[in-house]
C-alpha cells in the first residue's frame, strides 16, 4: 500500500501525486470526469498484495471502474462494461470480454469527457436496476 495514507480517497491522491508524469494527471482527469458524472460516487482502494499497492475502484451501488496505471497506459475498467450502450466507441481494450470492457488513455490521447460521463452514469443506472431486482 502506498506510503502512510489510510483512506481510500487519501491513497489515491497519493498514487496521482507519486506518478509525477503525464500517468498521474490522466488518472487525476479521468477521476474527475468520475466524480463529476457521479458527485455520490464512492472512492475504494482494492486488491493490494505483496506484488501491487492496490488499485483505486469507484463504485455506487456496485462496482463501476478501477483506474489501473501501467507503463503505456492508463486503464479504465468498467465491471459491466459489455452491458452499457458505448455509441461513440469509447471503449477500445477488453471488447472481446463477456463482461468486462475498458478504456486505454495514452500519453497524447484525448479524453472523451462526454462520453466517459455518460459511461459513468450508465453504470450507476445499471447497478440500482440490479439492487432493485435482487431486492424483489
Amino acid at each position: 500500500m502506498p506510503g502512510t495514507a489510510s483512506r481510500p480517497t487519501d491513497l489515491i491522491d497519493e498514487r496521482i501525486s507519486k506518478l509525477g508524469d503525464w500517468r498521474g494527471e490522466i488518472l487525476g482527469q479521468v477521476r474527475a470526469i468520475i466524480k463529476e458524472a457521479d458527485p455520490d460516487v464512492v472512492e475504494e482502494w482494492k486488491w493490494v498484495k505483496p506484488t501491487s499497492p492496490g488499485i483505486p475502484v469507484w463504485s455506487h451501488d456496485g462496482g463501476i471502474c478501477t483506474g489501473e496505471v501501467y507503463k503505456s497506459v492508463v486503464k479504465l475498467t468498467f465491471f459491466k462494461g459489455a452491458a452499457l450502450n458505448d455509441p461513440t466507441g469509447i471503449f477500445n481494450s477488453s471488447l472481446g470480454g463477456k463482461v468486462r470492457r475498458a478504456i486505454d488513455i495514452g500519453e497524447h490521447d484525448k479524453i472523451h469527457k462526454a462520453a466517459l460521463k455518460r459511461l459513468i452514469c450508465d453504470a450507476v443506472a445499471l447497478n440500482q436496476r440490479a439492487r432493485r431486482s435482487s431486492a424483489r
